[in-house]
């Protein structure tokens, strides 16, 4: 049977991104907590849980017990854990707030925005990043007797790339975007297998559905979402979070598939590095079989 659910813990270096993703499933007091910390990180940090209290027009208990929702043991970690991830981006406190597009901005502008929100974003992803799941998740895939993908629209892209690199290493899967197709095949897993969802919502149907459907079978779950407390986490053994904001133009999906793509290479190359020996002539054969179909250069 596939191991009990893990979920990401809390690190100082991931503080803001984990209490974006956890924002969702607050209480309305609480979200309050939460979006005054994320519009003045420097100044909570700062602050006393009484003036952060009265800063939210809310109680000291609610302080508390928001603390407990990010798994930490009261305010003064909270104090540290903002300090500490302050003290790593000071480089670029300049740079903090969301980035927005109007419509007469230059490309030059634009190009800019988008390198810095990226940036950010996989910085925040890589910081928040749960490393002890990502290699149950790697041991997980090595040990499949076959995996399946389950994602749509944009995530569904994600997957592919994903989907094409182990099928190339010679790691049985598939990649499933329709759902009536993806819950047959879950239907089809047992112990021997792993089913992988993605969404950056985690709330996507299609997704959520036949994951729950691989993890009543027995199948190893995992689960990536920008939401770890989301539908498609609950069923998941294993969750791995990105931390993509979305931004006007870019919202959902698009902003999150540079930080999917960064956690899926971590799991790539994890199954490449185990399987190094099967992986690396695989890899040579494929390299020269595609190097047959490029045209020469003038």
């Amino acid at each position: 049977m596939a191991a009990p659910a893990e979920n990401n813990s809390p690190t100082a270096t991931g503080i803001l991104a984990r209490i974006r993703g956890i924002e969702p499933t607050l209480t309305a007091a609480q979200q309050r907590v939460g979006e005054t910390i994320l519009a003045d990180p420097a100044t909570v940090a700062a602050s006393t849980i009484t003036e952060l209290a009265e800063r939210c027009a809310t109680s000291l208990t609610t302080i508390t017990r928001f603390c407990r929702e990010l798994g930490l043991a009261g305010y003064p970690e909270l104090r540290l854990a903002l300090a500490a991830e302050l003290g790593r981006t000071k480089a670029t406190t300049h740079d903090t707030a969301l980035i927005a597009f109007s419509p007469d901005d230059p490309a030059s502008m634009v190009l800019r925005s988008l390198l810095t929100s990226d940036i950010r974003a996989m910085e925040e992803t890589a910081a928040q990043l749960d490393l002890a799941a990502v290699d149950r998740a790697v041991n997980a895939l090595v040990r499949a007797r076959f995996t399946d993908f389950f994602a749509v629209s944009g995530s569904g892209g994600v997957a592919m790339d994903l989907h094409l690199r182990l099928h190339a290493i010679g790691r049985p899967c598939a990649l499933w975007t329709d759902v009536h197709s993806a819950v047959c095949s879950a239907n089809a897993r047992d112990h021997r297998d792993v089913a992988i969802g993605i969404s950056h919502s985690g709330t996507t149907a299609e997704v959520v559905e036949p994951l729950t459907i691989a993890k009543q079978r027995g199948a190893t779950t995992i689960a990536l979402t920008n939401f770890p407390r989301s539908p498609l986490a609950e069923a998941a053994d294993i969750v791995l979070t990105t931390a993509a904001q979305d931004t006007p133009f870019r919202a959902g999906g698009v902003a999150a598939r540079h930080t999917q793509m960064l956690v899926l290479d971590c799991l790539y190359i994890g199954v490449v590095q185990r399987t190094h020996q099967t992986s690396a002539h695989l890899l040579t054969a494929a390299t020269e079989a595609v190097a047959k179909h490029r045209l020469p250069q003038r």
